[in-house]
């Protein structure tokens, strides 16, 4: 009949679109979906987060993976900085043999030196720039009472439409007699 998994999706939808809260009948941008678009309704992001009303369903494997690649990303990261230092360092060591050869001046050891404390500034604050942003979970599961409800107020809806289908077939009501009694 009305049955479906308790398992909803959260969603945005735009702000015309905007309806009132199930829950405290606020305006609401947030969409809570079952599988298959079987039921649906609006809810604030506020109760979302309320363990009384919904838990979220957590998806382990994919947590796994996003952390793996993340992790991937780090070594690839740091491979490419070790790199990079390795090659400053060996020009570092060339540029000092061509000064002892050349005796250049002191002016463009501490220049060099200046531009090399520019680059780590750089890329220290390139590194403290990419905070991890926590992602909100996406799918839920209601809490037994509310998930009650909505399957009672699904079922009610299914109900409603087969007595208005049963009240325009002309067959319900029985037919005036014709013959005299």
């Amino acid at each position: 009949m009305a049955s479906f998994a308790n398992i909803y999706t959260h969603r945005k939808v735009a702000d015309t679109a905007s309806k009132a809260c199930e829950i405290c009948y606020r305006p609401s941008t947030s969409v809570m979906v079952a599988p298959e678009n079987k039921d649906f309704f609006y809810v604030c992001p506020a109760h979302l987060k309320d363990k009384g009303f919904c838990s979220p369903i957590i998806d382990e494997a994919a947590v796994a993976a996003k952390k793996k690649k993340e992790m991937d990303a780090e070594v690839e990261r740091l491979k490419q900085e070790f790199e990079e230092k390795q090659k400053k360092k060996k020009e570092k060591e060339s540029a000092k043999e061509k000064e002892k050869d050349k005796d250049k001046d002191k002016d463009k050891d501490k220049d060099e030196k200046a531009a090399d404390k520019k680059e780590e500034e750089k890329k220290k604050s390139d590194e403290a720039a990419p905070t991890p942003v926590e992602e909100e979970p996406r799918v839920f599961a209601l809490q037994k009472t509310f998930y009650q409800q909505r399957i009672e107020k699904k079922r009610n809806a299914e109900i409603a439409k087969r007595n208005r289908e049963r009240l325009q077939n002309p067959n319900l009501f029985p037919q005036v007699p014709k013959g005299f009694p």
